[in-house]
């Protein structure tokens, strides 16, 4: 008998190609490979633009969720904020289907790991709100990765500034410590907290780190840096993936 391998669902960005011309769904590729090596499920992208029938049925498949990242930021019609500027990147299809995505995945128990933009939709689906531009704010470090052409992908994830985890909570349960290191490549952030999750971690500026969802009876955490990048070289990044994996394992066992 085959061994059960749980399938792992992966958000993906709206990227315009070919000076317009064609419009594909993709995510990186850090995200497929962390999947792969470290939850030991078999990843596979979730597109927008699927009818709520149609994704009940998808969501029956697939034993749990990886937000991702992406450039656009979540459109601030979507918890009460100011408008964008005209020249803000946006991805309206993604917008709507994870936001529709995170509570039915609650509903079901079903595992979620959302990843820098991820932890900021979890916040707004369930009614929280997004700060537009940290580095503006009064006191608040900028936490956007470098920019430039000879920028390098290290200089991009290096570790930038320190984080600090909530007194008894599943970090610092996870990797036995009360603070650590992490990278930073985000403009927005969590702002106001909904009523029904839990801050996890703060960074040392007090922006909002990772949180959980306490309702929900699995894996159901979002973290503010990229912690797809290099988990075999980040025992933290690691530990959250691999727990992530086995919360899917045994949802896959159970279903």
């Amino acid at each position: 008998m085959a061994s059960t391998k749980p399938l792992i669902g992966i958000s993906t960005n709206e990227i315009t190609n070919f000076n317009g011309r064609q419009v594909s769904h993709s995510t990186g590729l850090r995200y497929v490979e962390a999947v792969k090596k470290f939850t030991d499920g078999i990843p596979i992208l979730i597109p927008s633009y699927i009818n709520d029938e149609d994704l009940d049925q998808l969501l029956s498949k697939i034993d749990g969720l990886v937000l991702t990242g992406g450039r656009a930021n979540v459109e601030p019609h979507h918890f009460g904020g100011n408008p964008f500027p005209s020249d803000e990147p946006i991805d309206v299809g993604r917008d709507e289907i994870v936001l529709k995505i995170i509570p039915k995945c609650v509903n079901l128990g079903m595992p979620i790991f959302g990843i820098c933009r991820g932890i900021q939709e979890m916040n707004v689906a369930y009614g929280g709100t997004l700060h537009y531009r940290v580095h503006l704010l009064p006191d608040k470090k900028d936490h956007r990765m470098p920019r430039g052409d000879d920028v390098t992908v290290k200089e991009i994830f290096t570790l930038k500034h320190r984080i600090d985890f909530s007194k008894g909570g599943y970090f610092s349960e996870l990797i036995n410590s009360d603070s650590c290191l992490v990278n930073s490549l985000h403009g927005q952030a969590v702002d106001k907290i909904a009523d029904n999750l839990k801050i996890e971690a703060i960074s040392d500026d007090g922006i909002v780190e990772a949180l959980s969802i306490p309702e929900h009876p699995s894996f159901a955490v979002g973290v503010q840096w990229h912690a797809e990048y290099e988990p075999e070289k980040n025992d933290l990044n690691r530990c959250l993936f691999r727990e992530f994996g086995k919360a899917c394992l045994d949802y896959a066992i159970k279903q």
